[in-house]
């Protein structure tokens, strides 16, 4: 069996210690003069691409992020985790991967047409497929490399773009792999200091492949790896 984890990491000393859950607070507030004022997002609906992006910072630092409780709104710890999470979208790239992930012109298992498409720059991939064959030896790469790997997990089938926000994004610190059976480990923001897990058989990237994750949540039909960039988490110094 293989068996890879990032040196250092662990959910429990490199994760924060709160939870995913965040008031009514918006991400941006625009003032024009004294006439009005726009808001745009809102905490509410999760910070996990920032909370992801900030603990894989303060690997990157060799930092840990302490047991101080969540920040509050307005002060440099909580808008770093606000301006991370908008980073974690690499402009609209992210979101335009998850809702091309999770709509229902993606088929679960790989057609034989879909390597045809392919060829003239359409892609229309199997969610397995693109798991197994595409984004799981992206992530590999990452472990196998000691890096953390960023990763968008697609929980929905729908065509409503609204419904981006029941989609999730965690870091995978490790893996397991016994013949054709694999098991992330992964950090998640919605469960801090639990030991998270990601399981599918890797054997066969054309077959119906299925998911089990290991926490109540809404389970993953698919993922992908996320691009990724360290910054200086200078507000943990």
């Amino acid at each position: 069996m293989a068996s890879v984890r990032v040196p250092g990491f662990t959910p429990q000393t490199s994760g924060f210690p709160f939870a995913n859950s965040w008031p009514h607070v918006p991400l941006y507030e625009f003032q024009f003069g004294t006439l009005a004022r726009l808001s745009i997002g809102d905490a509410a609906n999760g910070l996990c691409g920032g909370m992801s992006f900030t603990v894989a910072d303060l690997h990157a630092a060799g930092l840990k992020p302490g047991d101080a409780g969540q920040p509050s709104a307005a002060t440099p710890r909580y808008d770093y985790i606000v301006q991370r999470q908008i980073d974690s979208f690499d402009g609209i790239a992210v979101l335009l991967r998850f809702y091309s992930l999770m709509r229902t012109t993606r088929p679960e298992r790989e057609p034989a047409w879909a390597e045809w498409l392919a060829r003239v720059g359409v892609d229309r991939h199997s969610r397995s497929y693109t798991m197994v064959h595409e984004e799981w030896p992206r992530i590999r790469a990452d472990l196998d490399g000691g890096r953390l790997a960023m990763i968008g997990l697609v929980r929905i089938v729908d065509n409503d773009p609204f419904k981006l926000n029941n989609n999730h994004q965690v870091l995978a610190y490790g893996y397991d792999l016994e013949r054709t059976a694999l098991t992330l480990r992964i950090y998640d923001p919605n469960w801090p200091n639990d030991e998270v897990t990601l399981r599918l058989d890797v054997a066969d990237p054309r077959a119906l492949v299925t998911t089990t994750y290991s926490t109540p949540d809404r389970p993953a039909v698919c993922f992908f790896r996320a691009p990724y960039s360290p910054r200086d988490p200078a507000p943990w110094r």
